[in-house]
């Protein structure tokens, strides 16, 4: 039998038991069931902005997701492939189910199909290889609801990042871009954008309905200033992490902390969880580490018969509401640390960036920003929800397996002598990082530097390709100098040992 086939945008008709995600046969249309679809390369916190804005308009939001195919045909090549892109939209707050395989553009059978009476977009034009609308047909029916593109942000501004090398988009101190006091522009324009990105943590920190309360957010103020911000020099900085017993060390995560966004804290009976990273370019990786750490701990729920009817309908007696298992707090590293570590012009997103796309995420419940490099037993003793709960520290502290960023000490030292670190398997998406998804773009530079070119962007030239080779050599040799210099002063502090004490 011939497949059916959408007369207006030439794209088949899915028969029953076809169509990508359930339902597999038409529901009923209604108004505040909203569709919103696009490629969501690069997950960034321009994504989340508009499905936010669009959930705040109705009370579900179905998000279309192109193939890589399509996506090739009509703007270029993907960065992410479908199975990672269907990850992120799925790890979004605000989207209620992912269709994967939706035509670029948009058809109506396929929107009715989900029982959606609107289609939502940014005030940004989206057009197909032809130059024509991908919205022409929905618009044309009355079915299409505009809102506002979220600013400052691109696929296309992340790649030129990627391909130029550059390190302008920094920023030193979340702390002075809110306060006005760090930034482009004169006194008043940093004060506007600081309210701006004040707001926009407190709108992304909303709960699935885009509206009530939701995420806390805190912002951490080191007492001492952290070895990695310090410019002193790399010896000195061997003395500091080859002993792990030193003051600093230890000392480092002592400090106060300051509320950004109130929200929820941990519910009753909820174990409470601290993850942390850089969180860079918020990959599958990050995602799929962290829904293992959901899936751990729901399946530790399951064990003290957390989900049981009768467990469940307690919870909501005491509370009004129902909950999960666990309360699981990311903390989010500062651009310098990030780059002491790493080099070159890591991390390609700024700490405002890669905060929001964590702060959206799904499995967090609460964000620390300029969270520690090692998180000490005075730093996680000391986080307010801990503190709050009156828990001496978190239940457990999760990291994954391999780490973007290597250190030459082990960084999660205090949270194994307090018993309570545990390291995740590893899952579907465990290489894929930032450097990864970096190396992807300079293996196909001809491509993207195509895709830029038709947005716009000024292409690279060899001055950008040599700058990078030189940051990559310069950060490599800083590593290899650490290492030598860690392993010197620990064999110089054995032979002091010797001197003193005797072979």
């Amino acid at each position: 039998m011939a497949p059916k086939i959408d007369p207006e945008v030439g794209c088949t008709i899915p028969e029953p038991g076809d169509w990508p995600v359930d339902p597999q046969t038409d529901v009923a249309i209604e108004e505040d069931r909203l569709w919103i679809d696009g490629c969501f390369d690069f997950f960034h916190h321009g994504h989340a902005g508009v499905m936010l804005q669009a959930r705040r308009l109705g009370t579900s939001l179905l998000v279309g997701l192109h193939s890589d195919e399509e996506i090739a045909e009509n703007k270029g090549p993907t960065v992410m492939n479908l199975a990672e892109r269907t990850a992120a939209v799925n790890a979004c707050r605000f989207s209620t189910l992912c269709v994967p395989h939706a035509p670029y553009v948009t058809s109506l059978p396929w929107i009715s199909h989900y029982g959606c009476k609107y289609v939502v977009h940014g005030d940004d034009i989206t057009s197909d290889a032809d130059g024509n609308d991908c919205y022409r047909f929905v618009k044309k029916a009355g079915r299409m609801k505009i809102v506002k593109r979220t600013p400052g942000i691109s696929t296309t501004d992340l790649v030129g990042r990627m391909l130029l090398c550059t390190k302008d988009h920094f920023i030193k101190s979340l702390s002075d871009v809110l306060a006005g006091k760090e930034g482009r522009g004169s006194e008043e324009e940093r004060i506007a954008h600081g309210k701006e990105v004040e707001t926009r943590f407190r709108e992304y920190a909303a709960a699935p309905n885009g509206l009530d309360p939701f995420v806390q957010i805190w912002s951490f103020h080191p007492k001492h200033r952290p070895m990695e911000r310090r410019r002193s020099s790399i010896r000195s900085n061997a003395s500091d992490v080859a002993g792990s017993s030193s003051h600093h060390h230890h000392d480092g995560g002592k400090g106060t902390f300051s509320s950004m966004v109130d929200g929820h804290g941990p519910r009753p009976g909820q174990r409470i969880v601290y993850v942390d990273g850089g969180f860079d370019l918020f990959s599958s990786g990050h995602i799929a580490f962290l829904q293992t750490v959901a899936e751990l701990e729901d399946k530790l729920g399951h064990e003290r018969d957390w989900f049981l009817p009768a467990a469940a309908s307690q919870r909501i007696a005491e509370t009004g509401s129902d909950y999960g298992p666990a309360y699981i707090i990311a903390g989010v590293h500062d651009d310098e640390v990030i780059n002491h570590y790493k080099g070159i012009n890591y991390p390609i997103m700024n700490i405002f960036e890669r905060g929001l796309c964590v702060v959206q995420c799904t499995y967090v419940h609460s964000v620390v920003f300029s969270a520690p490099f090692a998180p000490t037993k005075a730093f996680l003793s000391g986080l307010p929800t801990v503190s709050a709960a009156g828990r001496p520290h978190p239940d457990i502290v999760y990291h994954g397996p391999t780490a973007f960023m290597q250190a030459p000490f082990d960084a999660y030292a205090d949270a194994k002598a307090l018993n309570i670190f545990l390291e995740t398997p590893p899952h579907s998406f465990q290489d894929v990082n930032a450097a990864h998804i970096v190396q992807r773009i300079l293996d196909n530079k001809a491509q993207y530097e195509e895709r830029q070119r038709k947005k716009g962007v000024k292409g690279v030239g060899e001055e950008a390709t040599r700058r990078r080779e030189q940051m990559q050599r310069d950060a490599e040799a800083v590593a290899k100098k650490r290492k030598e210099d860690v392993k010197r002063e620990l064999q110089r502090r054995h032979s002091e040992v010797e001197r003193q004490f005797g072979a």
